[in-house]
């Protein structure tokens, strides 16, 4: 099966499961749409669920391919830049174009940047946060669903590494939205009112990230 969205043609997997008691749209890194459904769901209703869907399957389509471009190019801080490789030892960023080495370790640079960079924000936005609160542990990883992680417990806030190619006002939101957690575990009405108390456009930011 296929649906066509905006003259494109995407195509349309079927799952269908005896124990699913609803139908899920979902779309993967290849922009394959997945339908997962039960199994006595005919296609004909499953044809004008994609058809009344369009527009938020739209979206999905969209911030796949936003993530395929942050992740297929070289992303720093929110800016693009054009890569150049060349035969030096190190990485040398312009204006607007970034010079790469051959068999150049990225990942390596990346966590290097974010090393330093992470624990000055973690840092100003501690010494800045309306409240007293405990001075947090920093973890930063690769995470495939998360942007931070709060452990009350251990007194430890982990960050996406992902946060080091996005604007910084989208890395100081979300260690604020962290360092809240030690106040109120949970995303409670309270929650959100600290967030806005130390990221007045946070409801903004989120939008941005929303997008990734």
């Amino acid at each position: 099966m296929q649906l066509r969205i905006d003259g494109k043609l995407y195509k349309v997997e079927i799952i269908k499961k005896k124990t699913n008691r609803n139908t899920y749209i979902r779309v993967k890194d290849d922009l394959t749409i997945y339908v997962t459904t039960n199994y006595f769901v005919r296609e004909k209703q499953i044809v004008k669920l994609l058809e009344d869907s369009i527009p938020s399957i739209r979206k999905m389509i969209e911030v796949k391919t936003r993530k395929k471009d942050i992740d297929s190019n070289f992303y720093y801080l929110g800016k693009k830049y054009d890569v150049i490789y060349t035969n030096a030892n190190d990485l040398v960023l312009g204006n607007d174009k970034v010079f790469i080495p051959k068999n150049f370790d990225l990942d390596k640079w990346y966590k290097k940047k974010a090393s330093t960079l992470f624990l000055e924000r973690l840092n100003y936005n501690y010494h800045n946060y309306s409240l007293n609160i405990p001075y947090p542990s920093l973890t930063i990883r690769k995470m495939t669903s998360r942007w931070g992680v709060c452990n009350t417990k251990l007194k430890r806030v982990t960050l996406n590494l992902e946060l080091i190619k996005r604007d910084i006002i989208c890395l100081d939101y979300v260690i604020i939205h962290e360092l809240s957690h030690f106040i109120e575990p949970n995303h409670s009405k309270k929650f959100w009112t600290l967030v806005e108390e130390n990221c007045p456009d946070y409801k903004k930011i989120r939008k941005i990230m929303k997008e990734y």
